[in-house]
């Protein structure tokens, strides 16, 4: 069914850290493979945790998706439904197909929350004495993951063979840990990181959130 009108909500300005990191790019990113038009509103931090924002986004976090049928929040859900709307993204075999929601999952839910920890303790708490102590500790998780994700990549191009919305998530949270050299000792995993940031979608849906901090 074709996508009518799509809008995405998200904030700016954010900090140079984040810059290239907020989960509207997941969703951008989408729309670009399925070559979908879309528009953008831009709300400062403030704004999304006002009682009218948390309407649609119950959290006061970004991004928030609307067309003319749906309001959606949570990047993975909006993936997932740019996916299946537009027939983009995910394979017309079923067990294929299952296999690549399967690997959006595990990118948001078993590889994610691990490496987002890193940004916690370099960052967010960076003077604070725990995160130096905990830092060894969520290298060692976050390599223990990437390990995992590397043997189930193999030689292939993709998770899956071909490029599906699991790997468009699980690319962006390899970006993740950009600041540090994590990434760098897993070769594969860099290998395949750059195949998937190499295609023209990403570099326009790129573009164009980057323009939203000019």
């Amino acid at each position: 069914m074709p996508i009518s009108n799509p809008v995405i909500t998200t904030v700016a300005p954010v900090p140079p850290f984040a810059q290239g990191l907020v989960r509207d790019l997941r969703v951008r990113w989408a729309l670009e493979e399925a070559s979908v038009a879309y528009d953008t509103e831009l709300l400062e931090h403030p704004n999304i945790k006002t009682d009218e924002y948390r309407q649609r986004q119950p959290f006061g976090q970004v991004p928030v998706y609307r067309d003319a049928a749906v309001t959606l929040f949570e990047s993975g859900a909006i993936v997932l439904y740019i996916a299946e709307q537009t027939g983009t993204l995910l394979p017309a075999d079923a067990g294929a197909r299952a296999r690549a929601i399967g690997w959006m999952f595990a990118a948001l839910n078993s590889v994610e929350p691990y490496v987002q920890q890193i940004a916690t303790v370099d960052v967010f708490a960076a003077d604070e004495e725990w995160a130096k102590l905990r830092r060894p500790g969520v290298v060692a998780e976050i390599e223990a993951k990437l390990g995992e994700v590397a043997a189930a990549l193999g030689d292939k191009e993709y998770l899956e063979g071909e490029f599906t919305a699991g790997d468009l998530l699980m690319s962006t949270v390899l970006r993740i840990p950009r600041h540090t050299e994590i990434l760098s000792g897993f070769p594969t995993l860099e290998a395949y990181k750059a195949r998937c940031e190499a295609r023209p979608a990403f570099e326009r849906a790129l573009d164009a959130h980057m323009a939203a901090f000019d």
